[in-house]
């Protein structure tokens, strides 16, 4: 596991910024979030094989297969205690449903192999169940009327029974005797019941039922005696729909149920392949290419463009090490790139054993590390009042008791900080440390003693 102080230093967490611009779902962020570079060959190959795999989908049918779903895990799970989700849920799972079918369509027919196959047979493909959902709810707040026989039977009652209702409080509303007594000539409906806006000095000369009245008090919404006997049909037939509506949206759960474990693991493989095409789709946004791996040690950088720079301001760099020699030392003026090479090699590395994609040219190829230590920068610790020197020195220290031959060590202006004479003598045990310690290690330095020293040293 590498250690997340490297992650930070090296800020791989930008590199997770940039990718998540490529996700097309919530749950990919989640999966993306928790992204980390591998700790052995093995996986490391087998993240970017995942990668190659998913550019190559991408390249032949031009689009990702994750399309934007909800995450519907906690409902799925819910689904086995609960009598029946909502209207608004169930619609939510058939999305959910949709969009695995969809991607797994895509991706068998954009020829995905190996890893990607196997992903894609494991997604959830019951079209039968997404239609039926779609088939009696048409929107969040709207069932089918031949979501069942009964519903449309008891719509049509409802329809009758309103269209009867109306029919009599129109005749009220246009009768010269009857408009003086209302507020405007209209029907309207309060708590299921048909009313007329009647002012409320009126009250006695229109018999029938108060349902509401308006906030000041002016109007009261009467329902006439006259149609109170069909008002209390419509009431009953409004019961009847809601208990009908509840037996479908029952049905409707029931029939997904048995299907909750599969529908739970093609949302988590999902967000997974949301991050394994957003790494192809950034590899072609970097214009990148698939590294070689080895866990030798061995690092050959041909023109890398580090990704953080602008494209248009970056300077490419060769770099090699891990061949004849296990440490590099880089030399240089201020401002003239020696932190940015070292960053390089330390992100290149990490985002390799990520599965990502590298910006260089082919034939570039990296190492997978057990560790990667990282001291870069400004390391003065306020809250434990320590000065950049010490700070440095209490990261090396740490950094000097666990580095071995699978580590990758970055140090950035080793020794600077102290008197001249002594931070170069202290460099220099550092650097004795960790070449027998066989650390693949880089340093930046501005010491000429370094820099005659590296030049002496086998």
């Amino acid at each position: 596991m590498i250690n997340e102080k490297a992650i930070q230093s090296l800020e791989f967490d930008k590199i997770l910024s940039i990718l998540k611009q490529h996700l097309s779902s919530e749950v990919g962020a989640e999966y993306a979030d928790k992204l980390r570079p591998a700790g052995s060959l093995r996986d490391a190959e087998t993240l970017q094989e995942q990668t190659e795999e998913a550019e190559t989908v991408y390249t032949r049918t031009g689009r990702t297969p994750v399309s934007g779903f909800p995450d519907v895990r906690e409902l799925v799970e819910r689904m086995r205690a609960a009598l029946f989700l909502s209207a608004r849920e169930l619609l939510s799972v058939a999305q959910a449903m949709r969009a695995s079918r969809e991607a797994r369509d895509v991706l068998q027919s954009g020829g995905a192999e190996g890893l990607l196959c196997n992903m894609a047979n494991k997604l959830a493909s019951h079209r039968s169940v997404e239609e039926e959902v779609a088939r009696c709810i048409l929107s969040e707040d709207e069932i089918a009327d031949n979501a069942s026989p009964e519903l449309a039977k008891i719509r049509r009652q409802m329809k009758i029974v309103g269209e009867r209702v109306r029919e009599k409080l129109n005749n009220m509303i246009k009768s010269a005797s009857m408009q003086k007594y209302l507020q405007e000539p209209i029907v309207t409906i309060r708590n299921g019941r048909y009313a007329l806006p009647v002012k409320a000095e009126y009250r006695s000369q229109v018999p029938g039922l108060i349902h509401d009245q308006s906030s000041s008090g002016a109007t009261l919404f009467i329902e006439p005696s006259a149609v109170v006997e069909l008002g209390n049909d419509y009431k009953k037939l409004l019961a009847e729909e809601k208990n009908e509506i509840e037996r479908i949206l029952c049905g409707l759960t029931a029939m997904i149920a048995p299907f909750a474990d599969e529908i739970h693991g093609s949302i988590g493989m999902m967000g997974a392949l949301d991050v394994i095409f957003a790494r192809a789709v950034m590899a072609r946004d970097l214009r990148a290419v698939r590294p070689k791996l080895n866990d030798g040690g061995l690092i050959r950088i041909l023109r890398g463009r580090h990704p953080l720079i602008p494209k248009e301001s970056v300077v490419p760099v060769d770099i090699w090490l891990g061949e004849t020699f296990r440490t590099l030392i880089i030399t240089g003026p201020n401002t003239g790139g020696k932190t940015v090479t070292l960053k390089t090699v330390g992100l290149f590395s990490l985002m390799a054993m990520a599965g990502m994609f590298i910006p260089a040219e082919i034939g570039t190829e990296l190492s997978v590390f057990g560790d990667v230590f990282a001291d870069i920068g400004d390391e003065q610790s306020i809250e434990q009042s320590l000065s950049t020197f010490s700070s440095h020195m209490t990261n090396t220290v740490r950094i000097l008791k666990n580095a071995d031959e699978r580590s990758l060590v970055l140090l950035d202006e080793l020794g600077a900080g102290t008197d001249p004479i002594e931070g170069a003598a202290l460099a220099q045990a550092i650097l004795e440390h960790l070449y027998e310690a066989r650390a693949l290690t880089v340093a930046t330095t501005h010491y000429s003693e370094i820099k005659a020293f590296a030049l002496t040293h086998a």
